[in-house]
């Protein structure tokens, strides 16, 4: 039987959030838009993340502070950040990466590119929110570090001093302070407290909203796997799969983690791999909490949801394949009993793959050899936060070829494979942060 056949303007693989919101920009100016993905819209990493809008996210995961204790964050039985011991010849070209840019000066370099997204990410969600009529998900409440031992001295870890570096709000907060805006947590003994932040009240409905308002303005959406991208004569590509086949005059392949493989179709090395995270959810009617909480020393997310408390985060190094490992659910529901300890049971629990690059950064920007093909991936734990920034600048290189932004730091070809090292652009924590 022949392979189904459609032709458009473009076509978007992976229906994420990230490609959700880029596909209700284009469809909104008027484009044809298909958004190709084997699953329902949402139901990837966008489906249980924390639900973070998070604006102070500008510290790379890979900075001196995790350089200094990754042994102790590798083999630590109760770490936040572990590796399948399975895993580790596949994950040793990203590690070796992931050292090279832990280091001061690449660790400064990386922040400040992601700075650049995150200071647009809460404006840019807004306005999105408002045109796709999802305001009603969002909640301005900000985000609070908790610590139940003794606090850092003031901008004493290096995330803090970055944050104050580039201007980023953040407020050090006393025990007393924290009872007051968080009162059914325990006694603390401070927090730091992010009032810029915000947080998605229920992701997968904010998903299926976007795929919806997509649709309202002409988005057809795909249920098939894409096999291959094949650049054609014309400059335009055909995406190909086991039943369908999509020929499509530009290409946004934003299929976070399984976007490796693809972007090698057109000749794009990148050393982009999998940590996977997880979450534990509770049903209740009234949440503790009123906004995202996270205990700096378990390495998680408490976020208040709609019917349930949603505990995410965690990084596990160990690739697509393995089954959920009880060991880091069993990890979060022990951590959060901490805090918590009437919960009882959870309801529910998932695993998810966050696509992350060795720098923390995305991969924003056209393809080194077809410029009509635009990568939207590797957002690692920033892909709800910075959905709405990149969909904009996604729109602005289809509409116009040059989205208005330096994307030096984010190009496809920045990394330099013999070295291990990250290209120069043309610019003149103890513990992984948490997963927003």
């Amino acid at each position: 039987m022949a392979a189904a056949s459609i032709k458009t303007d473009i076509a978007i693989v992976g229906a994420g959030v990230i490609g959700l919101a880029i596909a209700f920009r284009l469809a909104a100016a008027g484009r044809a838009v298909v958004v190709v993905d084997p699953n329902d819209p949402g139901s990837g990493a966008s489906y249980g993340n924390a639900g973070a809008i998070a604006p102070y996210g500008c510290a790379p995961i890979g900075n001196p502070d995790v350089l200094r204790n990754l042994p102790h964050l590798l083999l630590g039985s109760e770490s936040p950040f572990a590796m399948r011991p399975a895993a580790l010849p596949a994950c040793l070209p990203w590690l070796l990466r992931f050292l090279s840019q832990s280091a001061p000066s690449q660790a400064r370099r990386n922040g400040h590119a992601l700075h650049r997204l995150l200071r647009e990410a809460a404006q840019t969600w807004r306005d999105l929110a408002v045109q796709a009529d999802v305001s009603d998900l969002i909640r301005d409440e900000g985000c609070l570090y908790i610590y139940r031992r003794k606090p850092p001295p003031k901008n004493g870890d290096w995330a803090s001093r970055l944050r104050d570096e580039l201007g980023v709000k953040q407020e050090w907060l006393t025990s007393e302070d924290v009872a007051r805006l968080e009162p059914a947590l325990p006694r603390m003994a401070g927090g730091l407290f992010f009032p810029d932040a915000a947080h998605i009240v229920d992701p997968p409905a904010l998903t299926r909203r976007l795929a919806t308002a997509a649709r309202s303005h002409g988005a057809s959406f795909q249920r098939a796997h894409v096999e291959r991208i094949e650049p054609l004569a014309s400059r335009a590509f055909r995406l190909g799969s086991r039943n369908l086949a999509i020929e499509a005059q530009k290409v946004v392949l934003a299929a976070g983690a399984w976007s490796r493989t693809l972007a090698r179709h057109v000749g794009d090395e990148v050393p982009l791999d999998t940590e996977r995270g997880y979450h534990l959810e509770y049903a209740m009617d009234v949440c503790p909490i009123k906004r995202p909480v996270s205990p700096i020393d378990l390495g998680f997310y408490i976020t208040p949801m709609a019917g349930r408390l949603r505990i995410a985060g965690t990084v596990e190094l160990g690739g697509l394949a393995a089954p959920l490992n009880p060991s880091r659910t069993m990890l979060l529901e022990r951590g959060v009993h901490k805090l918590f300890p009437d919960l009882g049971a959870p309801q529910a629990q998932w695993l998810g793959f966050r696509p992350s690059l060795p720098d923390s950064l995305p991969v924003i920007g056209p393809s080194r050899n077809h410029p009509g093909l635009i990568h939207a991936f590797g957002h690692g734990h920033l892909g709800m936060t910075l959905a709405a920034v990149t969909s904009l600048i996604v729109a602005g290189l289809v509409e116009r070829g040059n989205g208005g932004w330096d994307l030096s730091p984010f190009r496809v070809d920045r990394f330099s494979w013999g070295s291990g090292q990250v290209l120069p652009d043309n610019r003149n924590s103890k513990n992984p942060p948490p997963d927003p």
